[in-house]
């Protein structure tokens, strides 16, 4: 770069993972370079009808994937890999770096999407560095989580090292004994640190978050005391929680059996890395579990957070096929909701009491702990890393606040710090930072069939509030209406009872066609003189009519479809409606169908489900 050039500022663009917890998801840009930091999922709420997964818009990536130069993976949770596979749909990552915990479960996902050809994935230990285009230079460095391999990452850029903690506590007794790497980020520190991105999600909780393995003798405890089998539901990917677990399933002379492909993914892939270490006899098959007395075993599970489809769900309403509560059970919840999931983990929590388990939950009971730092962990981070600047990162907007407080507190500037949200592109020089635009950002959802759009969100949630009204109708050239329509009220609720909603829905009907024709030129037999008749405009004159007699009739708003069938022309082509769609043929006297009457035929067509194309209106 010649002296005339003036240098081009750091550019942090966040996804997701601000003022929200979940689907973390961020670019670091510089020039025409950049790469993309973790791609996370979030969770549906409950107006989200039929989504499975929730994703950040990736809009400006799509725009500017020609820039995109790598991937860089913090930890294997899936509010941080979790939208890899969907991405890697829309556009390319040449190469994704991540601990080998966290890249042998993104391995799965990308061989069951089918697309594990289209990136290179390549595993790196702590301390590891590596090199993304020619503006960036990655070094790992391990941190304590409530998974394995979990690391923070600093990033060097032309500008200075930006160090991202990635999700993070300060675990002194770690429970594979692995510590975090304090050492290298002082040094950092003590070299100087352009900017620091912290992970803010306990930023309002006092003190240290314990360590992971102050559940241990709770839960052993739980193990003691348990007459009958237990069931044990934690995060799939918590795999120091899911190793105390084994160990004392062990300790206690019980035999485990997994229940859910996440949790039988990671406890294969912990095992084959050394994080998880238990004979393979300690595990038996659910069938197998049916032949050993109930004091000797454990049911280790999915569903902690109440999800529809997991298996603790399942259990609770009595719909799993091999396992049925029994009065001596003792079921244990070693996880707390998270926020949203609370009413769904209630009540799986009450259907599995009301079958006549005991439940074990509750902060109270010791038997789980954050895997996220309080607010000591966080003045520890920034006292050893010293950052001039600071973005305080991952939670929600009482948590940024918090932790920018807290930095200040620590001696930096509030002019050195910003609170920024989903979208806003943090723009860092040698000498200051600021908010200085916003790309589009906001959801992407996912159902079974793939991505959902947000108009199509907007269809079901209107389905779910107001209801659905179908009314099916032919006309003939003539403008007469050749059968009865037929009405459908689906969810709908009419003061006015059925019989006379469906009464005030056939008059609108025939009004509107009515309406229409008298507008059009027609000669003495009512038949118009231009035989092009727009189809469409009669369908828009109907759904209008229906509306208008909706809102004033019921005080709601519910999904209007019109179905239309319209008339053959003479020369034997089936119109155009409109909408780009073909109309059905309808046979009448007055086209030559041998005497069939058109209502007749209407309805038979009807039946075969050769109707008319659909016009839908909210």
């Amino acid at each position: 770069m010649s002296k005339n050039e003036a240098q081009p500022n750091l550019r942090i663009i966040p996804l997701g993972g601000l003022h929200e917890i979940g689907k973390n998801t961020c670019i670091i840009e510089y020039g025409d370079e950049m790469i993309l930091l973790d791609a996370g999922i979030g969770f549906p709420s409950e107006d989200m009808h039929g989504i499975n997964v929730v994703l950040p818009d990736m809009t400006y990536l799509r725009e500017n994937r020609h820039k995109i130069k790598g991937m860089i993976v913090t930890h294997g949770h899936e509010d941080h890999i979790g939208g890899i596979v969907y991405h890697l749909k829309q556009f390319d990552i040449p190469v994704i770096y991540g601990p080998r915990l966290a890249l042998a479960l993104l391995q799965n996902k990308l061989e069951e999407a089918g697309i594990a050809d289209q990136t290179t994935l390549k595993s790196v230990l702590p301390r590891d560095v590596v090199k993304l285009g020619s503006a960036f230079s990655v070094e790992y460095i391990r941190n304590t989580h409530s998974i394995a391999d979990s690391c923070c990452v600093a990033i060097t850029t032309p500008l200075g090292v930006v160090i991202h903690t990635g999700d993070f506590k300060i675990d002194h007794t770690p429970v594979d004994g692995e510590h975090f790497d304090l050492h290298r980020l002082a040094e950092y520190g003590a070299k100087g640190v352009l900017c620091l991105l912290s992970d803010s999600t306990n930023a309002e909780v006092p003190g240290h978050t314990p360590s992971e393995n102050s559940v241990r003798p709770n839960l052993d405890r739980v193990f003691a005391e348990a007459d009958g089998r237990l069931l044990v539901t934690t995060f799939a990917s918590s795999v120091h929680r899911v190793r105390i677990i084994l160990e004392l399933a062990e300790k206690h002379n019980r035999v485990v059996g997994v229940v859910g492909r996440s949790m039988l993914n990671v406890i294969a892939h912990a095992r084959n890395l050394g994080y998880i270490k238990c004979p393979d006899n300690l595990f038996v098959s659910l069938k197998e579990l049916n032949k050993v007395p109930d004091e000797r075993s454990v049911i280790l599970t999915t569903g902690s957070q109440g999800e529809p489809l997991a298996a603790m769900t399942r259990i609770s309403k009595g719909e799993h096929r091999q396992i049925k509560i029994r009065e001596n059970d003792t079921v244990v919840f070693s996880a707390n909701p998270i926020p949203g999931n609370t009413i769904a983990v209630v009540n799986t929590i009450d259907r599995l009491m009301m079958l006549g388990a005991k439940v074990v939950y509750g902060r109270h009971q010791g038997i789980h702990v954050s895997g996220h730092g309080s607010q000591e962990d966080h003045k520890l981070m920034l006292a050893l890393t010293k950052p001039k600047f600071f973005v305080p990162f991952h939670g929600e907007h009482r948590m940024l606040v918090k932790h920018g407080e807290m930095a200040q507190a620590m001696g930096i500037p509030k002019e050195n710090m910003v609170i920024i949200n989903n979208g806003d592109v943090v723009e860092v020089s040698r000498d200051r930072i600021e908010v200085t635009e916003k790309v589009q950002s906001g959801i992407e959802l996912v159902d079974h069939s793939g991505l959902v759009h947000k108009d199509i969100m907007t269809e079901r949630q209107q389905l779910a509030l107001d209801g659905l009204i179908t009314v099916a109708v032919a006309v003939g050239t003539d403008g007469k209406v050749l059968a009865q329509p037929e009405v459908n009220l689906r969810g709908v609720v009419s003061p006015l009872g059925q019989t006379k909603i469906n009464e005030l829905i056939i008059r609108s009907v025939e009004q509107s066609i009515k309406n229409y024709w008298s507008n059009l030129a027609t000669n003495g037999n009512g038949k118009p003189i231009d035989t092009n008749i727009d189809w469409s405009e009669l369908k828009i004159e109907i759904e209008g009519g229906l509306k208008r007699l909706v809102r004033r009739e019921l005080k709601s708003q519910p999904a209007t479809v019109c179905l239309l069938q319209t008339p053959q022309e003479k020369d034997g082509k089936v119109k155009n409606n409109g909408n780009g769609k073909t109309a059905p043929i309808i046979k009448n006297k007055d086209n030559g169908n041998n005497g069939t009457n058109g209502k007749q035929d209407f309805q038979g067509r009807r039946r075969r489900r050769r109707s008319a194309a659909t016009v839908s209106s909210q």
